[in-house]
């Protein structure tokens, strides 16, 4: 149990509390940096903006039928997880995973698969673009 007054009798442990309070400021900070050049980054790959994507990836059926990191509800068991999806090498399994085919499946899958079960959900390019900023800053 955190106890002021023996910290401020013993001055390693002073020094031990004021060391780990500095590195885990350090951390989070650390943490929120990644954070923010990631999604920095996904904008400039996609062009969209990832904070425009939350309610895009509701009202287009997305989190009926994918898991999505940071969106509430997105349980769905139809498609495949969204996380990480910029680490995976292909997109749907059958495209290049690169920011211009994320794009374009997002608006039209069937023209890199048509017998794929993702829908064509009448996005636009401009909102497809939000969403794969979105996707590629988790």
């Amino acid at each position: 149990m955190f106890n002021a007054p023996v910290l401020l009798k013993s001055p390693a442990a002073l020094l031990g509390a004021t060391g780990f309070l500095i590195i885990g400021g350090l951390i989070a900070q650390q943490s929120f940096n990644h954070t923010r050049q990631t999604t920095e980054s996904a904008r400039v790959m996609t062009g969209g903006t990832a904070s425009n994507a939350p309610p895009l990836l509701r009202r287009y059926g997305c989190a009926g039928c994918h898991q999505i990191p940071g969106i509430d509800g997105a349980d769905g068991k139809v498609g495949g997880s969204l996380s990480d999806i910029r680490k995976r090498v292909y997109i749907g399994g059958v495209v290049t995973n690169n920011s211009d085919n994320l794009v374009q499946w997002i608006v039209d899958p069937q023209k890199f698969s048509p017998r794929t079960a993702m829908p064509a959900t009448g996005i636009s390019e401009a909102e497809a673009r939000d969403v794969a900023a979105y996707l590629y800053s988790r």
